[in-house]
């Protein structure tokens, strides 16, 4: 099978930016998808001026320029030129590249990701051009100007005038599709309660860990609990919150250990707000590296979390986790993830976290029943799950 794969970022060694777990995912799929045989190309959008397309691990990948008055991903901008920019965004109508690639290429289908700086004009040019087009819902793109649908602290329970008015081209360009995937049950509810996608197929693939088996290390007990954050260090996602139910527990009692980019205004601020607490900051590491060194991971995010992969990670790594009652956390948990549900406010946090400190036996026996647990939906299920959807929309398509 030929797939022509678009995602607003692609880690390469000429363009390594990495903002969240999608653009991950999707280089994971795409190089699983080449081991098995099929034909994969790639085209992201340019992070930096003047990208070159390039080769890496069997799959050219080529990058569209930026028309819009700065490049995605980059530092903060003020509301009123992110205001601009987003307005361009949504109606921009050309996709060259793409076109090109499906000229040049010509694939069986095209399967989109995230969609800052290419746009939906993606699906347009491969729909112009008799391809189906299959997209993943990696966050709220359609919906929402900043694809978090997370405004003033606090996840958005409706779509505001400000975000139906920039993205109304984005919402009417739906139509192209043959068919979408959420990474959760949650997040396609939330986009077909707004009337999208009435007419393409509809289908839940979550994600699972591409990690390998990780031996469990024996710690000799202790009283303080070593509690875990892997991601993103930004409000959303829950940090501050976490840091806050942090501060209010004894200090011996818990060290929290954090794995991603943390910046030194950063790392004072979260400091800042526990003083008393034990605070490490790994940076970047191997996930592998990450879960040796904690007890719990706690995955504390305020918005509608799409699908985090921690939770799969999590599983695989042997470690059970804490998690807020957002997006996808409660259906891994109804699935069989070994975790506990929590609301996001810091005393809530607190508090479940003195539950946990209250019952190190039933942590134990958790880690216990993940070590005996075989995990039956691993990263091979999900490329089988693509696949068969790739094949089952190809082949509807030359039926009719």
């Amino acid at each position: 099978m030929k797939v022509l794969v678009t995602s607003s970022l692609y880690p390469t060694p000429g363009a390594p930016k990495v903002v969240g777990g999608a653009e991950i995912f999707v280089r994971r799929l795409v190089e699983s998808l080449v081991a098995r045989g099929d034909a994969i190309e790639v085209v992201r959008a340019a992070s930096l001026p003047d990208q070159r397309a390039e080769r890496h691990n069997d799959v050219d990948v080529y990058s569209a320029p930026n028309r819009n008055i700065y490049l995605p991903f980059t530092e903060q901008r003020s509301a009123p030129v992110r205001g601009i920019w987003h307005a361009i965004e949504d109606w921009q109508r050309t996709a060259d590249v793409v076109g090109a690639r499906i000229d040049a290429f010509k694939p069986d289908l095209l399967h989109s990701n995230n969609l800052s700086g290419l746009t939906t004009a993606v699906w347009k040019a491969a729909f112009d051009r008799g391809i189906p087009v299959i997209h993943t819902l990696h966050d709220y793109y359609l919906t929402c100007p900043r694809c978090s649908r997370f405004s003033n602290g606090r996840a958005c329970k409706h779509t505001c005038l400000s975000c139906n008015l920039l993205t109304l081209s984005r919402r009417s360009a739906t139509r192209h599709l043959s068919a979408v995937v959420g990474v959760s049950q949650r997040i396609l509810d939330i986009h077909t309660e707004l009337g999208l996608f009435a007419n393409a197929t509809r289908k839940v693939i979550r994600h699972a860990s591409a990690l390998g088996p990780i031996a469990p290390i024996a710690t000799p007990p202790s009283s303080t609990l070593r509690l875990g954050f892997i991601g993103r260090l930004t409000e959303e996602k829950g940090i501050y919150n976490l840091v806050k139910a942090i501060e209010v527990l004894p200090p011996s009692s818990v060290r929290l250990v954090i794995a991603g980019h943390a910046s030194d205004e950063i790392k004072q601020e979260l400091r800042d707000l526990a003083p008393r607490a034990t605070i490490e900051f790994l940076g970047f590491v191997a996930p592998e590296k990450f879960y040796e060194q904690i007890d719990v991971v706690v995955i504390p995010p305020i918005w509608e979390e799409p699908g985090p992969i921690v939770v799969a990670d999590a599983r695989a790594a042997g470690k059970p986790f804490l998690g807020t009652k957002f997006g996808g956390i409660p259906e891994a948990v109804a699935r069989g993830a070994k975790g506990w549900l929590t609301e996001p406010d810091p005393e809530s946090l607190a508090a479940s976290i003195r539950q946990l400190l209250s019952k190190p036996d039933e942590i134990a026996a958790m880690v216990k029943q993940l070590s005996l647990q075989k995990n039956e939906y691993t990263f091979t299920s999900v490329v089988d799950e693509y696949r068969a959807l790739f094949a089952g929309i190809v082949e509807s398509r030359r039926s009719v």
